[in-house]
């Protein structure tokens, strides 16, 4: 009678899964932890939004009135020192305006509204009130908002990913001590995007030009948060 027997392949086979079992029971064996790095510093750029809107019987009319005003706040901002670089049309805009029927009426064109917008870097900081106060009395009469920032964040950034590896590591080996394990190697890092620079609060700061509006650039706040991921030794 003949004995059933392991085909030969199977026993190294079978001896490896068994050798690689604790090896993976101990990758499984981690800390996960969420640091977070925060850096301050007062912002040396703004970035302006502006631009002109114009109203006109006929669509050539209303485009060309609004090209006019456009090519007067471009001049200014050129006569005040704004390099070409720092300014970009990011809007061109034309629609009918219409009139508001009674009841049974049908809607007609009245005429056309046109719209250019601007974009523009404002990289010296003590002269944007004077920027803003120039630009409008030259023809914008549309403001789209004003933000701070910087003009080379990398160096602030770099600091604020230091920042957030120390947190992490720090609250790592607490959670480690607290275990009563031994805190290993480091598995992965992964950083998470949370966009640009943050304003902070304001300090009062105002233009010395008369008439120019006041500006308070304040400090802007970097941040980096990371996620890390330890191996644990020591005790079960």
């Amino acid at each position: 009678m003949r004995r059933a027997s392991l085909p030969l392949l199977a026993l190294p086979l079978a001896l490896g899964l068994a050798l690689a079992a604790p090896a993976t029971a101990q990758e499984e064996r981690t800390i996960s932890v969420t640091g977070r790095g925060e850096v301050a510093a007062a912002p040396d750029m703004a970035v302006i939004g502006l631009g002109v809107v114009e109203e006109g019987e006929t669509a050539r009319a209303a485009m060309d009135a609004a090209s006019d005003a456009a090519a007067a706040v471009l001049a200014r901002l050129e006569e005040i020192g704004i390099a070409e670089r720092d300014i970009q049309t990011s809007d061109l805009h034309l629609s009918p305006i219409w009139s508001n029927p009674g009841e049974g009426q049908q809607r007609a064109i009245l005429g056309f509204e046109a719209s250019n917008q601007l974009t523009v870097r404002v990289r010296d900081l003590s002269g944007l009130g004077a920027v803003l106060d120039a630009v409008v009395s030259d023809g914008a009469n549309r403001f789209g908002g004003l933000r701070f920032t910087m003009a080379d964040p990398g160096p602030l950034m770099e600091d604020a990913r230091r920042r957030a590896v120390e947190d992490a590591t720090a609250r790592a080996r607490t959670l480690a001590e607290a275990a009563g394990v031994a805190l290993g190697r480091v598995v992965t890092i992964t950083e998470h995007d949370r966009g640009g620079p943050r304003p902070m609060m304001m300090e009062a700061a105002r233009s010395d030009m008369a008439g120019a509006p006041p500006v308070a650039p304040g400090e802007i706040e970097l941040s980096v948060e990371v996620s890390m991921v330890f191996g644990i030794e020591g005790a079960q």
